[in-house]
């Protein structure tokens, strides 16, 4: 399994020199392929060196991945190991680490070999396994402070390292502590998304390789009934996202966390934005307030440093990485955008994905059901990919998930679900075909690429001509696009076909209405809308995206109003489109739907 801080061993990598203005790169080496073949050999090697030295976070929610395990390892190792512990003994009370075991804070180097007689043999052995030997910076200022006990705020950006800067304390407090199954939960690692709390928890498992307390993983999505059992067994450390674990805090008798030494926010940010801020206080009042505490975030806000108040009751230490640096995003990831007219952008990415289908590819859309579509509608046409978004089962989001992470190359198409926190090893470009709700989003979006020291990635942002004033806030984040340039005459024009496949395709047609409408809704509750306005969308060149020649019936309810009536293509706006497709409402389309699956389908090779 990938995880959040890999790094190579070599440094000296090559960075490219910034450019301003419009990057050919020979027409982006043939309409978008950046790297010479050479290059990317040499790159899918020191990936598959990479993945090699990686363990797999072991079946979880119905995923099979490998990871090399002992003989004697139980059969459900992936969310509780006990090795030799019996999970029945008594429960009772442990104490804390006193002053006298802190360690002494050293900054100076950053081998993990400098560890050594601070940290146990255990765990230098584990990551030594793991094929780490040189600490990222987020990792060689939080690690000494957190050995000592200290209490923590981190903020670094995503790809620097943050899940083994608390999990290495983390794992240290418990051997230090000799903690046994009876004395209930030692140490909470709290998460916003299942996807990254499956990851965690994969670098967790390998890290305790070599140690012998038990641990678990409490989630949506997951047996709850199954989770009962595994804690009234006793689990010493937990991972969990927040919902899930607030359940059990409240509804788990034999849940035994009194004996809690140190709770872990992980992405504190993310956790707040999708919603979790009530849940989170309730957490925090529940759980004993003599503990240590870590709190990791990639952005500071308002909102944070408010929760941080609430959960960290001494004074904590600020490690900040990366606060004096010019650019929010690595220097190993080279980005940019192209504007693109409404009615051109699905045939750019069917063109870019075709060009790609060797390298690994994430494209990022706004909503489920334009996820769903587009996955049908490449697969019907002979594009081969993947998807994953909020709307599927969460066995079926663990496996695809895991598949992809394992793969060399493919394309997985995703929502913001898949943007943030998550390692996915050796991602070639990341394309941002619907527009981020803000530069944060931006930011999350990309770094899943270029991952760890010396890595290298690609990212390309589709842009509406009245969408640019984008790139200005992209500016002021510190973000550095250039502009790819490309023949237009290279695009594959398929767009005749795609009109005549949806009006004969039952399945594909509903599907692409139900997009259409997400899509303009999602734009709709666009949080940026001074540059992303759905008054200023000409929804007849949007709606030739999904295949239509003209746009289904969007409601938005009584409420909206549009501001803007007047359009381009003959002042056919939302407003007169809606219209249109109430007159037409009664109207059968399709008279034959039980001879649909005979449809032959159209060659877009």
């Amino acid at each position: 399994m990938g995880k959040k801080n890999k790094q190579k061993n070599k440094s000296g990598a090559t960075e490219k020199p910034a450019t301003n203005g419009k990057a050919s790169v020979e027409d982006l080496e043939e309409n978008f392929e950046l790297e010479p073949e050479q290059t990317r050999a040499d790159k899918r090697k020191k990936q598959k060196k990479r993945k090699n030295s990686e363990g797999e976070s072991g079946p979880v929610a119905g995923a099979f991945v490998k990871r090399p395990k002992n003989s004697d390892e139980e059969e459900n190792g992936d969310e509780e190991e006990e090795n030799g512990h019996d999970g029945s003994d008594e429960q009772e009370e442990h104490p804390t680490i006193g002053a006298g075991d802190a360690y002494e804070v050293l900054l100076g180097s950053q081998e993990f070999e400098s560890l050594k007689g601070k940290v146990s043999d255990n765990t230098l052995k584990a990551i030594t396994e793991m094929g780490f030997t040189k600490m990222t910076e987020i990792q060689a200022k939080a690690i000494p402070p957190l050995l000592a006990g200290r209490d923590l705020i981190g903020s670094a950006k995503t790809g620097s390292g943050k899940t083994l800067a608390f999990l290495i304390p983390a794992v240290e407090l418990i051997y230090k502590l000799q903690f046994k199954p009876r004395n209930g939960t030692g140490v909470i690692v709290i998460s916003p998304t299942r996807e990254l709390a499956m990851q965690i928890f994969g670098v967790l498992k390998e890290l305790s390789a070599h140690h012998h307390y038990t641990y678990g993983l409490l989630m949506g999505g997951a047996s709850r009934h199954t989770e009962n059992e595994k804690l009234s067994k006793g689990l010493n450390i937990i991972v969990a996202t927040p919902g899930r674990l607030l359940d059990h805090l409240k509804g788990t008798p034999n849940f035994l966390f009194k004996n809690l030494q140190c709770l872990i926010i992980d992405e504190c940010d993310r956790i707040l934005e999708i919603g979790f801020e009530e849940d989170m206080k309730q957490i925090i009042s529940i759980l004993p307030k003599k503990r240590q505490t870590m709190l990791f975030s990639a952005t500071q806000t308002s909102r944070t440093e408010e929760l941080g108040k609430l959960a960290l009751k001494t004074e904590p230490i600020y490690v900040g990485v990366d606060d004096h640096k010019t650019e929010a995003t690595v220097s190993g990831l080279e980005q940019g955008y192209i504007v693109c007219p409404s009615e051109k952008r699905l045939l750019v990415l069917f063109t870019f994905l075709k060009k790609n289908r060797k390298k690994k590819v994430m494209v990022f859309f706004s909503s489920c059901l334009s996820v769903k579509f587009h996955h049908e509608l490449f697969n019907y046409i002979d594009l081969p990919v993947n998807s994953i978004h909020g709307k599927q089962k969460q066995a079926k989001r663990t496996s695809v998930f895991f598949q992809f992470c394992n793969a060399e190359s493919g394309i997985l198409l995703c929502t913001d679900v898949a943007a943030r926190g998550l390692d996915i090893p050796a991602v070639d470009w990341i394309v941002q075909y619907d527009p981020p709700n803000d530069t944060k989003e931006y930011i999350h979006r990309v770094g899943r690429t270029a991952r760890g020291d010396n890595l290298c990635g690609h990212a390309l942002l589709l842009l509406r001509p009245e969408e640019v004033a984008f790139l200005k806030y992209l500016k002021q984040a510190k973000v550095p696009l250039n502009e790819f340039e490309f023949s237009w005459n290279k695009i594959a024009d398929i767009q005749l076909q795609l009109e005549t496949l949806l009006a004969k395709n039952y399945f594909l047609n509903q599907s692409g209405k139900l997009a259409f409408k997400s899509y303009v809704r999602a734009y709709e509750g666009h949080h940026m809308k001074d540059v992303f306005n759905v008054g200023n969308l000409d929804l007849l060149q949007v709606a030739k995206n999904f295949g239509f020649t003209q746009p289904p019936h969007v409601d938005f309810g009584k409420s909206y109003k549009i501001q803007n009536s007047d359009r381009r293509a003959g002042n056919r706006g939302l407003g007169h489109f809606k219209s249109l497709n109430k007159d037409k409402k009664g109207e059968m389309k399709f008279k034959h739907i039980k001879n649909r699956k005979e449809l032959k389908k159209v060659d877009y090779k």
